[in-house]
C-alpha cells in the first residue's frame, strides 16, 4: 500500500500546479529575444495567452501589460532626440494618450467572439506591415538627402509649420495601438516619413513617445477593468524581460534577414491557424 501512498502524495503535490504556465514563460522568452533583434514578438506572445485559457480580450490586454515596460525604457535610449524635439515629442504623447485610450476602450466593449473573429485579420496585418517594413526602410535611408534638413522639414527642405494632420493621423494609427497594436510601431515612421522627416533616430524617438504613450494608456484601463491576468502577466513580463536582455548579447551575430522572415513566417502562420480555427 506504499506505493499508493507514494501516488497520493504525488497527486496533491503536483495538482495546484499551472502546467500551462511553463508554456507561456518559453513563448515570452522567444518573444522578448524577438523584440530585442527583430521585433514582432507578439506573435508568439499573445497566442501563448489564448493558449494557457484565457478569453481574447483578456489575452490581449494581458500582453500588452506585459510588453509595456520593455518600450517604456525604450524612450530612455533616445532622450537627446526628445529632448531636441520637446514641442513635437509633445504633441505625439498626446496623440498616443488620446488614440491609445480610445482604442482600448473600443476593446473593451467589443464582444469576445467578435474580437475573435478579428483576431486572424490583424495578425495578417500585423504581418504583411512587418512584411513590407524592411524594404520600406532600406527606401527612406536610400532617399534621405546628402544634407539633412532641419527637423518635421518637407521634402523641399522647408519647414512644416502646421503639425496637425501628422499629429491627427497619429492619433488614428494610436487607435489601432489600443485596439491591437502590433506591426502600429512602423505605421508611425512611415507616418513621419511622408510628413517630410529624414533622420531615422528622430524618427524613432517620436515613434517610441507615441506608441509608449499609447500602450501605457491602455495598460491603465486595462489594468482597472480587470482585464488583466497577472500571474500570466508578471510570468510573460519577466520573461520577456530575460529573454531581451540576453538576446542582445548575441544580436550582431544573427542573420538580420532570416530572423525578419522568420517572424514573417510565424505571422502568417498563426494568422492561418486562427482563420482556420474559428472556421473549423
Amino acid at each position: 500500500m506504499h506505493w499508493m501512498k507514494i501516488l497520493a502524495w504525488a497527486a496533491s503535490v503536483t495538482a495546484p500546479i499551472d502546467w500551462r504556465l511553463p508554456w507561456l514563460i518559453v513563448a515570452s522568452f522567444i518573444g522578448g529575444a524577438l523584440n530585442a533583434v527583430a521585433g514582432g514578438g507578439s506573435f508568439l506572445t499573445f497566442p501563448a495567452m489564448l493558449a494557457v485559457g484565457l478569453g481574447p480580450i483578456q489575452a490581449n490586454a494581458t500582453n500588452t501589460v506585459a510588453l509595456w515596460p520593455g518600450q517604456l525604457t525604450s524612450i530612455a535610449g533616445y532622450r537627446d532626440e526628445v529632448r531636441k524635439h520637446s514641442k513635437l515629442a509633445w504633441k505625439m504623447a498626446a496623440a498616443g494618450l488620446v488614440g491609445g485610450s480610445v482604442g482600448a476602450i473600443i476593446l473593451l466593449n467589443t464582444p469576445a467572439r467578435t474580437f475573435l473573429e478579428l483576431v486572424p485579420w490583424l495578425l495578417l496585418f500585423a504581418a504583411v506591415i512587418f512584411a513590407v517594413s524592411d524594404p520600406v526602410m532600406k527606401w527612406l535611408q536610400r532617399r534621405k538627402p546628402a544634407t539633412i534638413p532641419a527637423p518635421g522639414a518637407g521634402l523641399d527642405g522647408e519647414p512644416i509649420r502646421n503639425y496637425w494632420p501628422l499629429i491627427l493621423a497619429t492619433v488614428v494609427v494610436c487607435f489601432y495601438i489600443g485596439y491591437f497594436g502590433a506591426g502600429a510601431g512602423f505605421l508611425i515612421i512611415s507616418l513621419l516619413s511622408v510628413f517630410g522627416f529624414h533622420d531615422l533616430n528622430e524618427m524613432n524617438a517620436m515613434k517610441v513617445v507615441s506608441t509608449t504613450m499609447a500602450n501605457g494608456m491602455a495598460c491603465i484601463l486595462f489594468a482597472f477593468s480587470g482585464k488583466v491576468e497577472w500571474r500570466y502577466c508578471l510570468a510573460a513580463m519577466v520573461a520577456c524581460a530575460i529573454g531581451g536582455y540576453l538576446s542582445a548579447r548575441v544580436a550582431q551575430r544573427l542573420d538580420q534577414r532570416f530572423l525578419r522572415l522568420l517572424v514573417v513566417i510565424i505571422g502568417l502562420g498563426m494568422a492561418a491557424y486562427f482563420f482556420w480555427r474559428n472556421h473549423r
